[in-house]
């Protein structure tokens, strides 16, 4: 299993962190609430982001959420463990996707499923710009390996 998260391209490779919810996370249901989930996608991007990329990357470039699609199937309940999965998907222009999925330890299917639409902003400027040979190269990816 890929625990660095360098060549992270698909479930397999993916990179991860167990996550264990607090007490606020859940809702009146008994469940981990829907915007924990999106909380969830959204630092585990920014965690893989942040250990992959060099500082002098990070200054130049970063990224924000254009669109977030969750699907939600098997919730996570009190005293349940979670594995939660990330890996980078298809990519055009200054757009890449990346998957997310959330699990209970050791379960066969998934609590939650995110597809989430990025964009690479200039930091400068705060314009788009293009997924570069050089962004593929620190995630540890081709473009021919990303769905």
């Amino acid at each position: 299993m890929n625990t660095s998260g360098y060549g992270a391209y698909s479930f397999d490779t993916a990179y991860k962190m167990t996550w264990m919810p607090e007490e606020q996370d859940f809702d009146e249901l008994g469940h981990v609430n829907n915007i924990v989930y999106v909380r969830c996608v959204q630092n585990i991007a920014v965690r893989h982001w942040s250990m992959v990329a060099p500082n002098n990357l990070q200054q130049r470039v970063h990224f924000v959420v254009l669109r977030h699609e969750i699907d939600y199937r098997d919730p996570i309940l009190p005293g349940e463990q979670a594995e939660i999965r990330t890996w980078l998907g298809k990519a055009s222009g200054p757009r890449f996707d990346r998957h997310v999925d959330i699990r209970k330890q050791g379960a066969g299917k998934f609590s939650a499923r995110a597809r989430t639409t990025w964009v690479m902003l200039d930091r400068q400027t705060g314009r788009p710009q293009r997924i570069t040979p050089e962004i593929f190269e620190t995630f540890g990816v081709s473009p021919e390996q990303l769905d």
